[in-house]
Formats: C-alpha cells, sequence, structure tokens
C-alpha cells in the first residue's frame, strides 16, 4: 500500500495518516471511530486542494502494532468504502511529523498521483472471495474419479501401519496431485464467473491446505449487485463441496499499486 516517511524519533507527537481520499469524500463517518495508537485521539482530515489526507494524532513514544491498532486501521479505511467514499489506503504505520507534513511533504508532494490514483479508483470497491474445500467430498470426488486411488486406499483398509507405508505415500501423491489439478480448475471457473463483473483482480496465494483459492475484485459500485449475485450463484452450485466467504465492501488494499500506476485492462 501507498506509505510516507516513518515516525520521527523524539517528537512529541505526529500525524498518523490511513489514506487519502477527495476532498469532498472527507465525512463524518469516521469521527468517532478508534484511533490507531490512542483512545482519546479523533480521526480527521488534512485538505490540501481538493483532497484530503485521513489522520489522527499518535505518540512518537507509543510502539504501534496492537490487535487494536490493525482494527482501528482498517476500520477506518472499511467505514469509508463503505459510505461509498473513494479511499487510497496507506499502509498500516505510515506516519508524519505534524499536519504541515502531512499538507506539505505527502499531499502537495503527491498530488498529482493520488488525484490519478483516485480517479482510477473512482466509484469502485475491494471485495475478496475466499473459497474453500469441504475435505471429505473433494476426497469422494477424487476416489471417484481416481481408480488408482480408489485401489490403494481399499487395499490400506485393515492392511498393519508399517506394512501399507509406501502404499500410504502413494495414496497421498496421488490425492494431492488430483486436488491440485481441481483447484486450478475451479480458480479458473471463479475468475470465468466473477472477472467479467470486476475492474481488476489481484489473486493471493492462499496457505490453508484446504483453500481453493483467496482473490480479489475491484468492483465498481453499479456493477456490485451483479457482482454480488454471480457470486451467490457460485456458492449455490458449489454448495457441499466448496464454501465461499465474500468479504467487502472494504478498502481497496490489494489494488493500490494499479492505482497509483495505472491499470493495464478495465474490464
Amino acid at each position: 500500500m501507498t506509505g510516507a516517511a516513518s515516525q520521527t524519533p523524539g517528537a512529541e507527537s505526529g500525524r498518523y495518516v490511513y489514506g487519502v481520499v477527495r476532498g469532498s469524500a472527507a465525512t463524518t463517518v469516521v469521527e468517532g471511530l478508534p484511533a490507531v495508537g490512542s483512545a482519546d485521539a479523533r480521526v480527521t482530515h488534512v485538505r490540501h486542494r481538493g483532497i484530503a489526507a485521513v489522520v489522527s494524532a499518535v505518540s512518537a513514544d507509543r510502539p504501534l502494532g496492537t490487535p487494536d491498532d490493525l482494527r482501528a486501521h482498517a476500520q477506518v479505511l472499511d467505514s469509508l468504502a463503505a459510505a461509498a467514499a473513494t479511499v487510497l489506503p496507506f499502509r498500516f504505520g505510515t506516519v508524519l511529523p505534524d499536519e504541515n507534513a502531512v499538507t506539505d511533504e505527502l499531499l502537495a508532494g503527491g498530488y498529482d498521483d493520488f488525484v490519478t490514483a483516485l480517479d482510477r479508483l473512482e466509484g469502485s470497491a475491494q471485495f475478496t472471495l475466499k473459497a474453500r474445500y469441504v475435505q471429505d467430498e473433494v476426497l469422494r470426488e477424487v476416489l471417484a474419479e481416481r481408480p488408482e486411488a480408489q485401489r490403494l486406499r481399499d487395499e490400506l483398509n485393515g492392511m498393519p501401519e508399517e506394512a501399507g507405508y509406501y502404499r500410504r505415500i502413494q495414496l497421498g501423491q496421488l490425492v494431492a496431485e488430483a486436488i491440485a489439478d481441481k483447484r486450478d480448475s475451479d480458480a479458473v471457473e471463479i475468475d470465468r464467473c466473477l472477472a467479467p463483473l470486476s475492474v481488476a483482480v489481484t489473486p493471493d496465494e492462499p496457505a490453508a491446505a484446504d483453500a481453493v483459492a483467496d482473490v480479489s475484485f475491484l468492483v465498481e459500485r453499479e456493477r456490485r449487485p451483479a457482482f454480488e449475485q454471480a457470486a451467490e450463484d457460485l456458492a449455490r452450485r458449489w454448495h457441499g463441496r466448496i464454501r465461499l466467504r465474500l468479504l467487502g465492501p472494504v478498502a481497496p488494499y490489494a489494488f493500490v499499486t494499479e492505482a497509483m500506476a495505472g491499470f493495464e485492462e478495465r474490464r
């Protein structure tokens, strides 16, 4: 995500920067939300030529990074996205010395880039789809589709663990290969159903063993109902086989780099 100067040693306080919005989007929706680093600080805006940084005061000698800090950072940005504000989120931990630095160094220095990025993100928010296999069901599919895997499993039934050691390894390899093939084809199906309804797509490498895909989509406001319906249709079609969880709308965390550099293709 977009970043700026780090915390200045020795300063009494600084300004924590959540992100940049258009000045017209600097609404009161964030006022009253918990601030990063201080329960007493107010989330507010620093304006410059039609854009604004979303900021709060933060003590320079307080380390950042508690779970409450992380939640506060996301809540401010996601509240803006939920209120239909176009927001360019900054990475967690961005702190400048004072409001003058926010105005002169950040907003004035990056003005053209920020305006261009906000134009590219205008009217869009991020949705992230997390897809996970129902393991018993996908194993049944593998055994039905791979006779060799079913044969090995039948042979292992009732066999002492030591006697079946190499067969177990072979079965595990067959199952892993089959699931990898399924994962590839199911990820393609997710992209086929949802990518045409989005501006841009950013896949993540899922770490969980049962993961099919973790994919973020940048979706324009007017296409949101169709996108959510397509995700719901996919969840219904895969019910009992793949669990789908759709998160959003949230701030476009996965698309900041593209917004700053320019999207290669708009669907």
